[in-house]
């Protein structure tokens, strides 16, 4: 795990809340350079608001999120796009765009005004789109995508982005079970790497694979985290997600089943 000149990302006593109802209560983490976290937990308990909080896009309500030593919220939002990139669950293509171009938006935080891309920017777009097996759609619309191309391109902005820490909103959504390990291997390399990477995920078994560390939200204000082998168990699945949930041992790990009541 790299730390040296690392960015750090962290929340003390954070609370996520709707209107009527509050969703994550004194939240405490540090999100740590070489790791990936995932964050789990049904619809509606807040996975999203969470990332969204920690990326300074919603008004803390109350606790604390820092960005090294500053609170987020008196940190430029050009210089946090150069440190912290956020992939949304959702992504409109308002205009028409070619592929490369709508990757080479990741470049921007890191291009100055009045000023063009480098060829070294375009060299990053275009690894970015190698990575995420698009390469060959570079001169394609963006609109004449599937839905599956369109997500991995998200990515593929994204990691364009090249910053220090991602927070990823289902970036498996939409995504064939080849494509969907394909975009965890490849930010398990940019956790190798030393980059920090937090995901929501609604596969349990992808984040047992891919994660050092979960985080399991419940919708009432209550939160668990821990080591994968520590926090992923049945019992814990069963009561976050309301349904039991089965654990099949499968090669030197285990598979966790939705088992549902008896038909």
């Amino acid at each position: 795990m790299k730390s040296d000149g690392s960015i750090r990302l962290s929340c003390t006593g954070l609370s996520v809340s709707v209107p009527g109802r509050n969703l994550i209560a004194d939240l405490t983490i540090d999100v740590c350079p070489g790791e990936i976290l995932a964050v789990l937990g049904p619809n509606g308990v807040g996975k999203s608001l969470a990332l969204h909080t920690l990326a300074g896009l919603r008004p803390i309500q109350s606790g604390a999120v820092k960005l090294n030593d500053n609170n987020i919220g008196d940190v430029a939002r050009q210089q946090i796009a150069t440190q912290l990139a956020l992939l949304p669950q959702y992504t409109e293509d308002i205009f028409p765009a070619t592929v490369f171009d709508t990757v080479l938006v990741g470049r921007h935080p890191h291009v100055g005004r009045f000023h063009w891309e480098s060829d070294e920017d375009r060299d990053i777009a275009r690894d970015a789109l190698r990575q995420l097996d698009l390469a060959d759609l570079a001169d394609r619309d963006v609109t004449t995508l599937s839905g599956g191309e369109r997500q991995r391109l998200a990515v593929a902005q994204v990691l364009t982005q090249a910053t220090q820490i991602y927070l990823l909103d289902e970036p498996t959504n939409h995504l064939d079970p080849q494509h969907q390990l394909d975009v965890l291997h490849v930010f398990a390399e940019k956790a190798r790497q030393g980059n920090a990477i937090v995901a929501t995920l609604h596969d349990v078994n992808l984040a047992a694979r891919f994660a050092d560390r979960c985080l399991l939200l419940y919708g009432d204000g209550r939160w668990d985290l821990g080591l994968v082998e520590d926090v992923l168990t049945g019992e814990r699945l069963s009561r976050l997600y309301a349904t039991p949930m089965d654990t099949v041992p499968w090669r030197d790990t285990n598979l966790f089943i939705a088992a549902g009541p008896a038909s």
